[in-house]
């Protein structure tokens, strides 16, 4: 599937309402006195000619509820095809999103995520309300008053609250990339902007420090090299497609906020001991090699909030059975708040690298397998929530000997937990874990280009 990143957060703006909260036979866990309210994020995660994938994460700001329908109206033709995490119906421009059975509990401030396909025609525009349960969502609560009561209205005029905040806020770096001096790619450097693959293969390839800021789709083909002291940034929707950026022996490069598609290689090589790496909110589809692949020696990488969907071999961490004198003592990489969605296999794919750290990951469908520890690499798979993953970790993969795992705090829905053996190095960075259940609609949310301001 051929797409074009377009990623927003929406949060619904829309005046308060004080309206019960049970009708047309929805339950919820609420008195007629309960505090109501909602706070809704709304994306388009991607779009293509005719069609697109929509993310909802809806948060109850009020008093619990249990059984949950999330309503809001399209007014440009869009129709909804194909729903999950939710039972979703459409009658003309009306939307209803119900819970599905596991997630209809919403605690005070809990949220949950669900996601769907939809068509449009001539634009695409968000909803511009919400309503939960017939609440309109507004960032805030309210609370209903008994019929006939009188209130008494405030003596000083309320206190607005601060709206809040974009989902999720901006995150910094984090793990091995953080070691060996820190990663800062281009620093302080004045920003150059490309829109075509020639200005970016020149950019790429400049010595010094430099920050380049991608703008549109580039389509080009093979691989684009990138010199150190490099910050690559892409502005909204930035696409790149049909090739692949290739960091080979460079140091101290930050790649952010790309889409990357139908690369005919790989969609980012990090290899020859290349070192402070960071790969962050990017997203990745429908290429023919891995989409993020690191071997030869490289190390202190951090690889975070990236997503990858309709893709096979995701992420490769050491090439070679054969390559042990090379990558022993290296290949040190943190991957972190990936959505690994439906993506098939090498989440990552582990050779040599100790400690290879994987937490607060989101898998889902993954038919192949999530994380593979082998050729005596030493793993810490950690935090992580597991969906509708058959083979979560393992140890050895095809021809690959066994490395060793350990497991910690992770999540499973309809998963089992992996194959664990071994001793892993302790970890020498800083970092705070997210609650494992927690974590699918932390990356949900963040997961991906777009769902940052750069």
């Amino acid at each position: 599937m051929r797409t074009t990143q377009r990623r927003m957060t929406l949060l619904a703006t829309t005046a308060a309402a004080t309206a019960a909260l049970v009708t047309g036979g929805l339950l919820t866990a609420v008195s007629a006195q309960a505090a109501a309210g909602c706070r809704v994020a709304y994306s388009v995660a991607s779009q293509w000619p005719g069609g697109f994938t929509g993310n909802v994460t809806v948060t109850n700001l009020g008093d619990p509820v249990s059984g949950w329908t999330l309503r809001w109206s399209y007014g440009a033709g869009q129709q909804v095809s194909q729903a999950w995490g939710a039972t979703v119906t459409q009658s003309g421009g009306q939307v209803s999103a119900a819970n599905v059975d596991y997630n209809g509990n919403l605690a005070t401030n809990g949220s949950t995520s669900f996601g769907f396909n939809a068509s449009w025609n001539s634009s695409n525009p968000d909803p511009t309300s919400f309503t939960l349960n017939n609440v309109a969502c507004t960032g805030g609560t309210t609370t209903p008053t008994t019929p006939g009561t009188p209130t008494t209205p405030p003596t000083t005029p309320p206190i607005p609250s601060d709206p809040p905040p974009s989902v999720p806020p901006q995150t910094g770096l984090v793990g091995w990339a953080t070691q060996n001096g820190g990663t800062t790619g281009g620093g302080g450097a004045p920003a150059t902007t490309v829109s075509n693959a020639s200005a970016l293969t020149s950019a790429l390839n400049a010595t010094g420090s430099a920050v380049i800021r991608v703008s549109g789709t580039i389509s080009c083909s093979g691989m684009l090299r990138v010199r150190s002291n490099k910050t690559i940034l892409g502005n909204s929707g930035a696409t790149i497609a049909g090739c692949g950026l290739n960091i080979s022996g460079d140091r101290n490069v930050i790649i952010r906020n790309l889409t990357f598609r139908d690369w005919n290689d790989d969609a980012i090589n990090v290899q020859e001991s290349a070192t402070n790496i960071w790969i962050d909110h990017n997203t990745f589809s429908n290429g023919y090699d891995g989409a993020v692949d690191i071997k030869r020696g490289s190390d202190f990488v951090t690889v975070s909030w990236n997503r990858v969907f309709n893709h096979d071999k995701t992420m490769l961490l050491g090439h070679s059975d054969d390559n042990g004198a090379q990558d022993t003592g290296h290949l040190r990489v943190t991957y972190h708040h990936n959505w690994f969605d439906g993506s098939k296999q090498r989440n990552p794919r582990v050779r040599f690298g100790n400690p290879v750290h994987v937490y607060n990951n989101y898998y889902r469908a993954n038919t192949g397998y999530g994380v593979a520890s082998t050729e005596n690499a030493g793993v810490l798979v950690e935090g992580n929530y597991f969906e509708n993953v058959p083979d979560t970790y393992h140890l050895g993969e095809a021809d690959s000997g066994p490395g060793r795992l350990v497991a910690r705090n992770n999540y499973f829905v309809n998963s089992p937990a992996g194959q664990t053996g071994g001793s892993v190095a302790s970890i020498p960075y800083s970092y705070q874990l997210d609650t494992a259940s927690t974590v699918k609609s932390i990356v949900t949310a963040g997961a991906g280009a777009g769902r940052i301001t750069v």
